[in-house]
């Protein structure tokens, strides 16, 4: 018996060798596409003297009737602004696909392209914001006020947001440099080697701050009224903020939100808050608001409940979710 299990045993490590081995399966690396999504098509940069049908500029107000409100310079003399509508051109067009199968060898070695460009003929493409085109993600360069009236006016995204995170300056130092090299971190006014070669930027920048808190107050109020336009009904704003003007923003959000659309607070630790004279701050806010909280989309966060008994970690009375679907 032993000699023929060892028979067997050898058989079936032959067996085993001729068979092929198991191939993992061919994984497509593709880039994320949203194809339910569609938007206007935007221009290239070269044809942009082909737009010569340019946009009014749009006229925002506000409600002059508001209580309780914050009061600045400026702020009353301010009831409404006008936005220029500009057109986005697009810069470079880069799809992660055609990179990444640009470096792979291609069937019959042929040429792949490395950019993708629109499925448009030329005719459609100097129509500017006139034909659907498949959605795709992008990083903007510009002013947020003249991108995002620009979304809304020309690419109709109106109540098509469903989340803006907004990182404005947390309390600007109103006469500051440029940082004129990324290698170089620190920046002080004063300094010849602190100067950014363009001081038409210097100058637009600390115009745009006369009035200094005053000024960064009609700043962020103008843009927090377009992301209110942008965002669906069901949509959140997030605003990261310090604690040295977070009470402003909040007051400013009520404004243009409302105070019962106010969501909460987001507390969390930085890395900051060495050297204090007195108290260190160790800590940034994220304020969150809803366009309208009665129809706010929101997925409660749940942790795994162990075994045994009650949970040492759980000091801040977290929320589970037990196996049979109770919380």
């Amino acid at each position: 018996m032993l000699s023929a299990d060892k028979t067997k045993a050898k058989s079936s490590k032959r067996n085993r060798s001729r068979e092929k081995p198991i191939s993992s399966p061919t994984v497509e690396v593709a880039d994320y596409r949203h194809k339910e999504e569609k938007r206007k098509n935007i221009p290239d940069a070269g044809l942009a003297i082909y737009n010569y049908k340019p946009q009014e500029p749009v006229k925002y107000s506000y409600d002059p009737h508001l209580d309780p409100q914050l009061v600045w310079t400026g702020k009353a003399e301010r009831p409404s602004f006008e936005v220029e509508t500009v057109s986005l051109h697009i810069h470079e067009r880069v799809s992660t696909q055609a990179i990444l199968k640009s470096v792979q060898k291609a069937e019959q070695y042929q040429q792949l392209r490395l950019f993708a460009d629109p499925n448009l003929p030329l005719d459609k493409r100097i129509e500017f914001y006139r034909h659907e085109m498949d959605w795709t993600n992008r990083l903007i360069l510009g002013d947020s006020l003249l991108v995002m009236n620009s979304l809304k006016e020309r690419e109709l995204m109106e109540g098509r947001v469903q989340m803006v995170y907004l990182d404005p300056p947390y309390g600007v130092s109103y006469s500051s440099n440029f940082q004129p090299a990324i290698s170089q971190l620190e920046v002080r006014d004063g300094r010849d080697e602190s100067l950014t070669r363009e001081p038409e930027q210097v100058k637009a920048y600390r115009d745009t701050w006369t009035l200094g808190i005053h000024s960064y107050l009609t700043y962020l109020r103008d843009r927090l009224l377009l992301c209110k336009d942008l965002l669906n009904g069901t949509g959140s704003i997030f605003v990261q903020i310090g604690d040295t003007n977070v009470h402003h923003v909040r007051e400013i959000m009520d404004e243009v939100f409302g105070p019962e659309n106010f969501c909460g607070i987001i507390t969390f630790v930085k890395t900051g808050g060495l050297g204090a004279i007195l108290l260190p701050s160790v800590t940034d806010y994220l304020l969150w608001y809803a366009k309208d909280k009665s129809r706010v989309k929101y997925h409660q966060l749940y942790l795994e409940k162990r075994a045994g008994g009650k949970d040492p970690s759980n000091t801040h009375g977290a929320n589970y979710l037990m196996e049979n679907g109770g919380a």
